[in-house]
C-alpha cells in the first residue's frame, strides 16, 4: 500500500499561482502513476491531471490545460501541481491519488485533500 498527503493548498486570488504537493510513503513510489482531482461543494470529484510513474507520460482535464502542471519527483517521493492563473471556479478540495496501473482516471490509493480557495 501507499499513503499519500497532499499539503500546499490555500487562499489565492483570482490569477495568482499555487504549488500543491503530495508526499507518498509506504511501497516504491515508483511503481505507481499518480493523479490529482479536485472537488467543488454540490459538485463530484473530478479528474484534473495524471503523470505516469516515471513521468514521461501526463494528461490533464481540457479546463486546465495550459494553466496547470503535474510533476514527480522520484528521489523525493513526490508528485506536484503547479497552478497558475487560478480562476474562481478552481476553488475545491484537491486529492492525490495513486494506482500501479496506468489509468488515468481509475486510482485505488487516495489522500485526504487540500482546500484551494480562490477569490475573485
Amino acid at each position: 500500500q501507499v499513503q499519500l498527503v497532499e499539503s500546499g493548498g490555500g487562499l489565492v486570488q483570482a490569477g495568482g499561482s499555487l504549488r500543491l504537493s503530495c508526499a507518498a510513503s509506504g511501497r516504491t513510489f515508483t511503481t505507481y502513476n499518480m493523479g490529482w482531482f479536485r472537488q467543488a461543494p454540490g459538485k463530484e470529484r473530478e479528474f484534473v491531471a495524471a503523470i505516469s510513474w516515471s513521468g514521461g507520460g501526463t494528461t490533464y482535464a481540457d479546463s486546465v490545460k495550459g494553466r496547470f502542471t503535474i510533476s514527480r519527483d522520484n528521489a523525493k517521493n513526490t508528485v506536484y501541481l503547479q497552478m497558475n492563473s487560478l480562476k474562481p471556479e478552481d476553488t475545491a478540495v484537491y486529492y492525490c491519488a495513486a494506482d500501479p496501473n496506468w489509468r488515468p482516471r481509475v486510482y485505488n490509493y487516495w489522500g485526504q485533500g487540500t482546500q484551494v480557495t480562490v477569490s475573485s
